[in-house]
Formats: structure tokens, sequence, C-alpha cells
């Protein structure tokens, strides 16, 4: 688990920044069957600290990015198991591109969002637009960004930017968890090979990788427990390993 905490209001300071890239190091070094980001206190995160952003020129502006992606998003979306971000309260800015990093989004109904980087004259830069045009398409990517407002996690889940709505939600947001660590995380990372594969360029490659992401797993303990056990037991008993 991953947790954000820093009351009272969760900012996004370069002390909150390295302890994410930190944690997520580790996760990447030693890759759990799940991982559920959440945060504690009444909001996940009201945004990033702006006195980060002072007195940056250009150049440090687009190192400060370059670095985010390299220890926060790309690694986070890079596990090699499912990652479940729990969305509570008011979720704004790099904490909103973090949770659009993780495979499965689950939110309080009432949750707000927001991209709102254009009140300091900016635009998201930590994947946001992108991963939210992969959700929702370019026109709401835009629309959001744009305008700066808040959305609420019933519209964001009309948008297929949400997955789950749940009023508990920290509660579900872990029972979810659970269920996909105890499940075979080895096929669910072929699941995200495979889509990663169609995200970046296109069906055919998709379809090129599957021969042989699929055929890895005639290799892990997964796979062979799971068939040993369905032909012995009947479906429904099979445990994983995750090797």
């Amino acid at each position: 688990m991953l947790t954000i905490d820093a009351p009272p209001l969760n900012l996004f300071s370069t002390a909150v920044m390295d302890a994410c890239a930190t944690h997520i190091a580790d996760l990447v070094a030693q890759p759990p069957r799940a991982v559920l980001v959440r945060a504690a206190g009444k909001v996940v995160s009201a945004g990033v600290d702006v006195h980060v952003f002072s007195g940056l020129t250009p150049t440090d502006a687009e190192a400060l990015w370059q670095r985010l992606f390299e220890t926060i998003i790309q690694p986070l979306e890079g596990l090699p198991c499912p990652v479940v971000f729990a969305a509570h309260g008011l979720t704004l800015t790099a904490a909103f591109e973090m949770a659009l990093a993780c495979d499965i989004i689950v939110a309080n109904p009432a949750a707000k969002f927001g991209l709102v980087e254009t009140v300091v004259g900016l635009t998201p830069s930590m994947g946001g637009p992108q991963r939210l045009a992969e959700r929702a398409g370019s026109g709401r990517a835009r629309e959001l960004v744009m305008t700066g407002d808040l959305y609420s996690g019933e519209t964001l889940h009309a948008w297929g930017v949400v997955n789950i709505l749940a009023e508990d939600t920290i509660d579900s947001a872990w029972r979810l968890t659970q269920k996909l660590a105890d499940g075979p995380t080895q096929a669910h990372n072929a699941t995200k090979q495979i889509v990663t594969a169609w995200r970046d360029r296109g069906i055919e490659h998709a379809d090129a990788i599957t021969p042989r992401v699929s055929g890895e797993l005639f290799a892990t303990d997964d796979l062979r427990g799971a068939v040993a056990s369905f032909l012995t037991d009947g479906p429904g008993k099979a445990s994983f390993s995750g090797k």
C-alpha cells in the first residue's frame, strides 16, 4: 500500500514527491501481487504545493517534469501487478494524474476531481491530459483541463475515467486490491502488457505480441497450479503464487 499522508491537505511538495518516488522505487524493486494507492485524511490531495514552481526556469521545469515521469508516473504505471487508486475526497492535479496512471480507480460518487493547473497559467504536466484522453476521449480531456472545473466521481464514472463508485471508498478499494492479489497476478501483468502495446502502437502490434506474452504464462506457477487444481478439484479451487 502507498499512502499519501501530508496533513492537512496532502499537498504535493518536493518532500511528498520525493517520498512517493522512493516508495514506488521500492515497489519496482520488489513487486507485490497488487498495490493500493490511497490517502490519509479528509482529502486525497488539494494539489501541488505552488512553492515547487517558484523561481523555476524553463530548463528547471522541464527537468522537474521529466523526473516526475521517470520516478513516479511511468514506474507506477509499469508495475507488473494490478494497481488500484482510492479517491475518497478531493483529488486535484498531481494526485489525479497519479490516479490516471493506475489500472483501476475506485471513487466516492461525491469526490471531486480536477486538473486545475490553469489557475497558475500551467497545463497538467505529469501525463494527465493524455491519460484522461485515453479513458474519456480527447474532447473530454480538453474540456476538463481547459475549464479547470471540478468534476464529481459520479460524472467521471459516466465518462469512463472512474472504474468503480463506492461510498466506502477505501474499504472497497482495499477489498478489490486483496481480490486481485489473490488472483493470477502474472496473467494481470500480461493483460497490462497487451493493453500497453495497443496504446503505444495500435491493435496490430498488440496482436503481434500477444502470442509471446500469453505463451510465457505457461511457464508460471500461477497457470500450472491453477490448471492442475482445476482438473483435480474443479473450478474455483485455484491458488496462485505469482511465479
